[in-house]
């Protein structure tokens, strides 16, 4: 063993152990080169603050690839979470804190189509909450006669605090974050529940064996999954005091992104909270460094694209070298 570790070369253990990191550094360096802006105190809170619901979306999916699935419908979540809350406030005048909690029953519902789905019909999870987005997005376009916005300029304040507040001087939307992150890190990582989950996740059959209560687990996982990412559509309709159909789709692939960058970095590959939170800070750095280029439109997203490919590939990378 001793002389299997002196003949791995340097590079290649700094590699293993630091690599993400070390891009990760590159880039807050080339970005604060070209624009000292970058690393200016408001601006490293705009990215955190700009993360807030994408790391909110991205913690629902690592929930569920933690259990060995996939989420496709994440952002349906996050659209019923806006839509129920507005239209109970707008339409029905209730309260604005009974109208969050509707608008968070409103994404669990999505989560338990997709529990019935897949632990109730035993459809693949990559099936059926494709299935769940496709009914879930028609469901939005017949609500709103076509995918019309659906505005409340008259919106209490208190429910805009939820985007727009803040608690000595942290934004109530990264206060929400990092509390539910708080949760799920217990959860996943420190609970009975938690290894439950990874153990589904690495060998379902194995589980099954050893007595997991496989279903009744999958059954909860989508629906906390999705009733958190509702959390995400309460910020984003509180922010611009409006529920636009399908919004939520705009999070889903730089999750799965995120999740899959956090897992590639876990010494045993696993889907891991820390590894997460890592990815999304990431895709914000990223973001808002190409914003501050000023780059147009199409090839700020082409970079990014490139980028996160690059990112993925270096992580998967570090994971397969840590195993030879």
């Amino acid at each position: 063993m001793a002389s299997e570790t002196a003949s791995t070369p340097l590079w290649r253990d700094i590699v293993v152990r630091f690599g993400f990191l070390i891009v990760f550094a590159l880039f807050v360096v080339f970005f604060a080169a070209w624009n000292p802006v970058f690393v200016q105190g408001q601006n490293l809170m705009n990215i955190v603050e700009g993360s807030a619901i994408l790391m909110i979306i991205a913690l629902g999916m690592t929930l569920i690839v933690a259990t060995g699935g996939i989420d496709l419908s994440v952002g349906i979540a996050l659209d019923f979470g806006a839509a129920f809350a507005i239209v109970a406030m707008k339409s029905f005048g209730i309260h604005w804190f009974g109208a969050a909690c509707i608008g968070i029953a409103g994404g669990a519902l999505v989560g338990l189509l997709n529990a019935a789905l897949v632990v109730g019909l035993r459809i693949s999870p990559f099936l059926a909450t494709l299935g769940t987005f496709f009914i879930g997005s028609s469901v939005q376009r017949i609500f709103t006669n076509g995918g019309g916005p659906i505005s409340y300029r008259q919106m209490p304040d208190e429910f805009r605090s939820l985007a727009l507040g803040d608690l000595f001087g942290i934004p109530s939307e990264v206060i929400i974050a990092l509390v539910l992150a708080a949760i799920y890190f217990f959860v996943l990582e420190r609970s009975v529940w938690g290894r439950r989950i990874h153990a589904m996740g690495m060998q379902r059959s194995a589980a099954v064996v050893a007595g997991i209560k496989v279903n009744r687990i999958l059954f909860l996982c989508f629906v906390m999954a999705s009733a958190t990412c509702a959390f995400g559509g309460l910020i984003a309709a509180a922010n611009i005091r409006m529920f636009t159909p399908l919004s939520g789709f705009a999070y889903l692939l730089d999750a799965i992104a995120a999740v899959f960058i956090g897992a590639a970095l876990h010494p045993r590959g696993r889907p891991n909270i820390p590894g997460t939170v890592a990815g999304v800070l990431f895709l914000g750095v990223v973001t808002n460094g190409l914003n501050l280029m000023g780059l147009n439109f199409n090839t700020k997203d082409a970079l990014s694209g490139i980028i996160l490919v690059a990112a993925l590939a270096l992580a998967v990378a570090q994971r397969n070298m840590r195993k030879s």
